[in-house]
Parts: structure tokens; sequence; C-alpha cells
């Protein structure tokens, strides 16, 4: 017996918009797995990076995302079941992305780069926000290769129509 719910018809025209608007590690991930999902369910994606999201496609910082602990009050200490101190947490950025980076690793999920080049292979479209762009003075020679433009917000909303949408 199948545990997957069926919500209706088997449509492969679904699209699905998932806008990139954080550059911390811990909320890279998210729309990434998810926007790899869908491709592997034959979803068309399309990714939109827009303010701090930026920092996943821009070349000089792609492969420096940082987790902060500060202001993560979820944040479990990997001893027990402690809660992390806050007041520790602004000095703890650099243990705390390593942990998290050697963590996916052992889950074997890729660095953010290496994610993306995946998402692309399998048909995914990267988007810039022409507002992020202009505001940050980023031109595209500064972001990844595979992004396909700088475009406004009402061009990707007009492209995605029917799309579903998710902010991240």
């Amino acid at each position: 017996m199948s545990m997957i719910p069926n919500f209706g018809s088997d449509d492969s025209d679904r699209k699905l918009a998932i806008i990139c608007s954080k550059g911390n590690l811990d909320m890279a991930y998210p729309g990434l797995i998810l926007g790899n999902a869908a491709l592997g369910e034959g979803v068309e994606l399309h990714l939109f990076f827009t303010f701090w999201g930026f920092d996943m496609i821009i070349k000089s910082r792609m492969n420096d995302l940082q987790f902060s602990p500060a202001g993560n009050t979820a944040l479990h200490l990997p001893i027990g079941d402690m809660h992390m101190p806050q007041s520790l947490a602004p000095a703890m950025t650099g243990m705390a992305t390593k942990m998290l980076k050697d963590q996916l690793k052992a889950l074997e999920i890729p660095e953010v780069p290496d994610f993306l080049d995946q998402i692309v292979a399998a048909g995914g479209h990267l988007w810039a926000c022409r507002l992020s762009a202009d505001m940050n003075k980023v031109v595209e020679s500064d972001l990844r290769d595979d992004v396909e433009g700088i475009i406004s917000a009402s061009d990707f909303i007009e492209m995605t129509e029917g799309a579903q949408l998710l902010f991240i």
C-alpha cells in the first residue's frame, strides 16, 4: 500500500518557482533540496535569487556561505539535548559552519555550488533579481555562468505563471 497521497492529476506541466532570499548556509539548502526533489518528479523548476540569496550564485561568495547560530534559539548543542546560550552564538559561527558542513557531507549532500550544478544538469533554471543586482552593483560576469539572466521580479512572475511558489 502506498503512503504517498494523491492530490489529483498526474499533469506533467507542473512548475515550481522558488525564491531564494537567504545566503546563510542553513537557509540555502531548503530551496535546493525542494527544487531537486521537484526535478526528480518531472516538475519544471525555476530558482530566483534575491537579496542575500545572491550569495549562493555570486562566484566570489558561493564557496564561503556561513551558518550563524546567533538568533537561532532552536539550535541544540551536539551534547545531549542542550540549547546553545545566545551569548555564545556570535563567537561560534566558524565552528557551527564546520559542524553543519560535516553533517551534510556525512549525509552525502553536496555543497551549495555542486548542488546547483546538479540542479542545472537536471534541467533547473537559475535567475538573478534585477533589483538586488542593481542594489549590490552585481553584473552578470559576477554570477555563476549557468545563471540564465538578471531579470525583474515582474518578469519572473510572468515566466512562472501557474507555478507553485515558495519563498525561502
